[in-house]
């Protein structure tokens, strides 16, 4: 019982990673002319890490699951 829990987590966690990962990369779009602009635009490299992340994790959860045998 425990391990569909743990599945669930990592697909939640795949899942914010990509949320976190998009917000990074497309907030300099929309904070123009702020301060916040300099600090979110020089973060990229975190943004591209957190989408390649969050990509291998659903895409293995769901690889992992397709495997299981359906009982």
């Amino acid at each position: 019982m425990a391990q569909p829990k743990r599945q669930l987590r990592t697909l939640e966690r795949g899942i914010l990673c990509l949320v976190i990962g998009a917000a990074v990369l497309l907030g300099p779009r929309f904070l123009q002319g702020t301060r916040w602009f300099e600090m979110v635009a020089g973060a990229y490299l975190v943004g591209w890490f957190a989408l390649v992340l969050g990509a291998v994790l659903v895409v293995g959860e769901l690889i992992k699951r397709a495997r299981q045998p359906r009982s």
